[in-house]
């Protein structure tokens, strides 16, 4: 598609980009609403598995769509995704219990995780990798923008409508962006002899679904040595394998394996893994500290991010341009991850709100510095053929490195949280509760977790309620449990950071290719080069 005009391609452009927003502000927008939700319905028994189902169903789309929209053209995957997404997000508004909820959220999974899968990659067919590069910083910042604004609207539009009407607000943006993809993106004709991958696309199903529950679960569901957990990690490798077998022996396998022997693509997987290993410890556990440590209510506690988010917006579509004038790209890898270091090695010392802000601010800085580079990179050293199962293989790694990672950080900070509160509890300094009525003192001790820091009104009424000379001691206990939570959350940043020092040092090896002026591979264009400088000495 590189011979359609500029004013085309930005046209189909501004459309994948409105069909990327509508997928990513529907999911951001009910970050902040979704417990609400959920008490409505009644089902905070299965909170857990209204995020895991759309998280599920996302990351096995992602990756089974990509060499599909390969053989068959990105055109009719978009719409499907869009249509899927839409027909997803109206039904989760028309729940009546958490069942039906937990079911329409997969189907929107699955559209989501088409969407997200052929709209990198039609930004691939549309432009030349030396082109790609503001296009990437661009699309970035969609997902960056509607992480601005979609919080903040959900927690505003579910505290003054009804919640149904967050699931259904944007649906007129999903209908004018299937519209615009169905008129202006091309249609690619379907090549004759290839065959769908249906035994290896199973596989690889068997091996990730049982891999995302694991981790899902592990720490919180059930421990990390039990049965279930065991056994799931069991079914992956064993599934895993089968894959394996099956990839190497049929013709059109559905991830390829020979992807993985190009250093540009396993190193920019295994980086993306580890960045967003890194992105989905900040995001989450800075609500922890700043709602629990510093007791700032939810309301304002979603501003902070607000910063982040931002920073991220602009230095990403900045990044873009930079990447597109110069042609090249590691550079930026490596100033970005050492930023992001920065910024979380900051996030260990945090103590008030500005020192948070600010060190949420480096930390986006450093995500937009780094996040368009990666999916470029394995872009550009593939060939154009085999862009949608490649964009594919990015997006699986970053999926399956926030899966990890929030497990993995979930259980740092829950073995330093025992250990501290111990601590904390059983030291001189620690509250004595001898003196204080022990029915009184028993129901005191029931706040002497970190959740209950997450609930200021709570605290307030309690304290209101208790005697004069009882309210000092209750003071000092919070005080304890706040301490304790800030020293945890330092180990969790800590933890993060030493993560993303492995990113960086993994950056080093990634080798950088020029980038194409064309969709053609490297060995093509270097043969029309050559043939170039022939016909100019003959």
């Amino acid at each position: 598609m590189e011979h359609l005009s500029l004013k085309r391609k930005i046209t189909i452009m501004i459309a994948v980009m409105a069909a990327m927003f509508f997928a990513a502000i529907n999911q951001t927008i009910t970050s902040t609403a979704m417990p609400r939700i959920i008490a409505i319905l009644d089902g905070m028994d299965y909170y857990t598995w209204t995020i895991n189902i759309y998280l599920l169903t996302s990351t096995i789309a992602t990756i089974l769509v990509g060499k599909l929209s390969d053989m068959y053209g990105r055109k009719p995957f978009i719409l499907i995704g869009i249509l899927l997404f839409m027909i997803g997000a109206f039904l989760t508004g028309t729940s009546h219990d958490v069942f039906q909820f937990i079911t329409y959220r997969g189907i929107q999974g699955v559209g989501a995780g088409i969407i997200q899968s052929t709209a990198f990659t039609a930004v691939g067919d549309l432009f030349a990798p030396r082109e790609r590069g503001k296009w990437m910083g661009l699309m970035t910042a969609v997902f960056g923008f509607s992480s601005v604004l979609g919080p903040t609207l959900g927690g505003y539009l579910v505290d003054h409508i009804d919640w149904h009407w967050l699931f259904w607000i944007f649906l007129p943006l999903g209908v004018v962006a299937f519209i615009m993809i169905m008129v202006l993106f091309p249609k690619v004709e379907r090549k004759p002899g290839q065959h769908i991958d249906y035994m290896g696309s199973l596989f690889l199903t068997i091996a990730i679904v049982p891999l995302l529950l694991a981790f899902s679960w592990a720490g919180t569901e059930y421990a990390w040595g039990s049965v279930q957990i065991l056994g799931l990690l069991a079914v992956t490798v064993v599934a895993a394998l089968i894959f394996i077998f099956i990839e190497s022996k049929v013709k059109e396998p559905v991830l390829p394996l020979h992807l993985f022997k190009n250093s540009v693509v396993t190193v920019s997987n295994l980086i993306g893994f580890i960045m967003n290993f890194g992105l989905m410890g900040a995001m989450i556990y800075i609500s922890f500290f700043v709602q629990g440590v510093l007791g700032i209510s939810p309301t304002y506690a979603g501003y902070v991010t607000i910063p982040m988010s931002l920073s991220m917006v602009i230095t990403s579509a900045v990044t873009g341009q930079l990447i597109a004038k110069t042609g090249k790209y590691k550079r930026f890898a490596l100033i970005g991850i050492p930023v992001m270091i920065i910024g979380m090695t900051g996030m260990i010392f945090m103590h008030h709100i500005a020192f948070t802000i600010a060190t949420t601010i480096i930390f986006g800085i450093g995500l937009g510095l780094g996040m368009p580079v990666f999916s470029l990179a394995t872009q550009n050293a593939v060939s154009h053929k085999e862009l949608g199962v490649v964009t594919a293989s990015t997006q699986l790694f970053r999926n399956l490195g926030g899966t990890i990672g929030i497990a993995v950080m979930g259980t740092v900070m829950s073995n330093s949280l025992t250990k501290n509160l111990k601590g904390a509890f059983t030291s001189s300094s620690a509250p004595d509760f001898s003196k204080v009525d022990p029915q009184l003192a028993q129901q005191l001790q029931g706040f002497a977790n970190p959740t209950t820091l997450m609930n200021k009104p709570l605290i307030e009424k309690t304290m209101a309620s208790l005697p004069t000379d009882v309210q000092p001691l209750f003071t000092q206990m919070i005080d304890t449990i706040r301490d304790a939570l800030s020293s945890t959350l330092s180990t969790v940043f800590f933890t993060g950071a030493l993560v993303l020092c492995a990113a960086l040092l993994l950056a080093f090896f990634l080798k950088e290719l020029p980038l194409r002026t064309s969709n053609q591979s490297h060995k093509v264009n270097a043969q029309a080069q050559q043939g170039e400088e022939a016909a100019v000495q003959a």
